[in-house]
């Protein structure tokens, strides 16, 4: 059963996400940086059972799995990890629709059509 969010109740949730959001980002663009050198030395251990480089990254993989777990047991809903955009469901007029955050923005004050995504987004 999907949990709705009034306003209020995602920009409390919020204040538990935007810092997993932030460190998310973080671990992300530490995984880009060093995604050239990564790569072949995940190619090479594809054979032969591991490599230092790809051991290295392992705890951060695992602590983003970790962060993303942790903001989809609140209820929301991490819509894009490359903009930090979190969406949370709610109801508007009887329908389904969405809340929704970007890292950056203070607090949520913009809502979407499930359809329409982050271009339809609307002023709460």
């Amino acid at each position: 059963m999907t949990r709705h969010f009034s306003v209020e109740e995602a920009n409390r949730a919020l204040t538990r996400i935007q810092p997993w959001i932030r460190e998310i980002l973080e671990i992300r663009d530490r995984i880009i940086a060093r995604h050239p050198e990564v790569w072949p030395a995940i190619e090479r251990s594809a054979g032969n059972g591991g490599s230092t480089e790809a051991s290295r990254m392992e705890p951060e993989f695992n602590r983003l799995d970790h962060l993303v777990h942790q903001v989809l047991a609140t209820g929301a809903l991490i819509k894009d990890i490359n903009q930090g955009l979190v969406d949370f469901p709610a109801l508007r007029e009887g329908r389904e629709v969405f809340l929704c955050w970007r890292i950056g923005e203070d607090d949520v004050q913009f809502w979407h059509e499930r359809q329409k995504g982050f271009g339809g987004r609307q002023k709460i």
